[in-house]
């Protein structure tokens, strides 16, 4: 995108000829091949979950979370209902396609539909979601909710600096590192630097086709095993 210049000589951001704040997202469900989401709700899914997250070795899954771990079903039942009423963060469930059950839940939160912005966050994947096909898919489907059912321009990705796994992931999925942010929040009574990353809507294109070509059932074998990576997809299609 290309600077414009003003009747003062100086150069100014790129005019955006009819723009409109963006509709802020609402709690509908979304359906893909192997995971569906629907928005979050205590009383249907908050259990299930618990569950699902008890299957975990150790609790290291909520390290880098800004909520748990917690001590018993009844105190994440008390903060599931707290989720349940957010609208910014505004909670989805991942729900298994061939179980039926909800394995993990991610949000889309710090809306601003004035300047068509959001970020994915609280992304809390059970071992039975983690490193699936399905995780990968629950992404794809917010992030086309965002550009294509809303048309934002941007959609970030932000985590604490050590977590790696977050940043990998972030990668990943076709977000673009933009900095490190120092001391930037406290949690948990320690400090986080955080890690910005982004897509916006011009490399949405790209990243979109990435997604659809990567979750095709060709490009995986009967073992559920990938033929072709994410990335090397993606990077394909921007080579074309």
């Amino acid at each position: 995108m290309t600077d414009s210049v003003n009747h003062f000589g100086q150069p100014v951001g790129s005019p955006l000829n009819g723009w409109q704040p963006r509709p802020l997202p609402q709690p509908l469900d979304f359906q893909g091949r192997t995971c569906r989401l629907a928005p979050f709700d205590a009383g249907q899914h908050a259990a299930a979950l618990y569950e699902a997250w008890a299957q975990a070795a150790d609790e290291r899954d909520w390290t880098y979370m800004p909520a748990g771990p917690f001590a018993s079903e009844a105190d994440y039942l008390k903060y599931a209902e707290q989720m349940a009423q957010s609208r910014d963060p505004l909670h989805f469930t991942v729900i298994d396609c061939r179980s039926d059950k909800p394995v993990g839940t991610l949000a889309l939160m710090r809306i601003v539909p004035e300047h068509g912005v959001m970020e994915v966050g609280h992304v809390t994947f059970s071992p039975q979601l983690q490193r699936t096909v399905m995780a990968t898919e629950a992404h794809y489907l917010l992030m086309r909710y965002a550009f294509e059912g809303l048309g934002y321009r941007r959609y970030e990705w932000k985590c604490d600096s050590c977590n790696q796994p977050s940043r990998r992931a972030a990668a990943r999925l076709g977000f673009q590192f933009e900095g490190l942010f120092r001391q930037a929040i406290v949690y948990k009574g320690r400090n986080r630097d955080t890690c910005w990353f982004s897509v916006i809507d011009s490399d949405w294109p790209q990243v979109k086709q990435g997604f659809e070509r990567w979750l095709a059932p060709e490009n995986f074998t009967a073992e559920d095993q990938q033929r072709e990576t994410l990335e090397t997809l993606r990077g394909e299609y921007a080579n074309r």
